[in-house]
């Protein structure tokens, strides 16, 4: 048996599964803040840390760990028409519901006992409890000519932009949240079978405590609403 610490909590801009990017750097404005907790807050755990510019977050799958896992699942990337085994994809549901991302990091802010990591591109939910850090080492994580299957390539932008005019009042005045709005749905976060659909469609998201509805028809996502 192992036990398994948490060592902070990560914040970022969703509060749902739904919306995240399936990795890190899909969405630039996407950033995060990894809030360590007692005793793993000390100055001293984190000291030289900022010597490294990109870090390794593991973390748990705490919003999918209970609807346990199979052999084989359906990735995305495929169209969720073709199935892999469990271990040939980055599918959330896992034996053991850990992930694994790199992250860009961009300052330490250690301050009242309070040690929080400034970090660049997540793909995490909000509050997702971080089990370990270690540092990014390019000469030995980074693999310029690996094969990587089906997911060789970063992928295209899926879905074109639209504002209604109601949407534009409301984001006036965030310009902000306006351009992170069209950069996480232009990823087309919705479910493969959905994508197969020729109605139109109205779906409903969260991003930094924004209610979004947004429809999407013939590849263009219009957003209807911001509250």
């Amino acid at each position: 048996m192992f036990d398994v610490k948490t060592i902070g909590i990560i914040h970022t801009p969703y509060q749902q599964k739904f919306g995240v990017p399936r990795q890190p750097n899909l969405v630039p404005l996407g950033t995060g803040e990894l809030h360590l907790i007692a005793p793993f807050n000390h100055p001293d755990c984190v000291r030289g840390l900022e010597q490294f510019s990109h870090l390794w977050l593991l973390f748990m799958f705490n919003h999918t760990a209970h609807q346990g896992w199979q052999n084989m699942v359906r990735p995305p990337r495929l169209g969720g028409n073709e199935k892999m085994g469990i271990f040939a994809t980055r599918s959330t549901f896992r034996p053991n519901p850990i992930g694994l991302s790199a992250v860009e990091l961009h300052d330490i802010v250690i301050q009242d006992n309070c040690t929080i990591l400034k970090l660049g591109s997540v793909d995490l939910v909000d509050k997702t409890p971080i089990i370990d850090i270690k540092p990014y080492l390019p000469y030995s994580d980074s693999y310029p000519l690996a094969k990587a299957s089906y997911a060789s390539e970063k992928p295209a932008i899926m879905l074109t932009i639209l504002f209604s005019e109601l949407a534009d009042q409301q984001l006036l005045l965030k310009p902000q949240l306006k351009d992170l709005i069209q950069q996480v749905i232009a990823q087309d976060p919705r479910p493969a079978y959905k994508k197969k659909s020729l109605s139109t469609q109205e779906f409903g998201i969260t991003l930094q405590n924004a209610n979004i509805r947004f429809k999407v028809e013939d590849d263009i996502a219009t957003i209807l609403s911001v509250e």
